[in-house]
């Protein structure tokens, strides 16, 4: 677990790495170790409460200061949905540092038991994709276990009820949230 102290950091540098791309300069790099520890972690951009953006790494892959890092210029320039963030533009950061995603192994028909809705973010992979919704996407849609897992099959396109076949492998993890607003 991260301290508040320690997200208010990561905040400051995934803003100070967007802006360092606008203007040209490095990012401000704060210190810890805590910056070095390999880490999942999502960076999200809104803009008056619209996504603007939301790009990561789901697998702890890297240090969480270069995670940051990189998941912040990706989400600020290189989210496909959006066009890039433009110099002047508003927008608040929320980042999601994620525990590592563990297999959920239980028979198909006692999987939605399984999931905490608020609290498990979801991913989804087969042969055909692979799709991933943050546990606080649930809570803002308002939707079920079932629905959350269904999102999930979608954003894979997958289709809907995939999460049932064989083939298709469901991993859960939690996050813990920052965010400036």
């Amino acid at each position: 677990m991260l301290t508040e102290l320690q997200g208010k950091a990561l905040l400051k540098l995934a803003r100070s790495s967007i802006m360092s791309c606008l203007s040209g300069r490095q990012p401000d790099m704060p210190e810890g170790d805590f910056l070095n520890e390999e880490s999942g972690v999502f960076v999200t951009l809104e803009n008056n409460g619209d996504l603007r953006g939301c790009i990561g790494f789901p697998e702890p892959v890297m240090p969480l200061g270069k995670a940051v890092v990189l998941a912040a210029q990706a989400a600020a320039f290189e989210d496909p949905r959006f066009p890039p963030l433009s110099e002047g533009e508003e927008f608040d950061v929320e980042i999601s540092v994620l525990t590592k995603p563990e297999l959920v192994s239980v028979p198909k028909e006692k999987l939605l038991s399984t999931i905490k809705v608020g609290k498990d973010g979801l991913i989804v992979r087969s042969i055909s994709g692979s799709g991933l919704l943050l546990p606080q996407v649930a809570t803002e849609q308002g939707w079920s276990s079932e629905e959350f897992m269904s999102h999930t099959c979608l954003k894979a396109c997958i289709g809907r009820d995939a999460w049932k076949r064989a083939d298709v492998k469901v991993f859960k993890f939690q996050c813990q949230i920052f965010q400036e607003k």
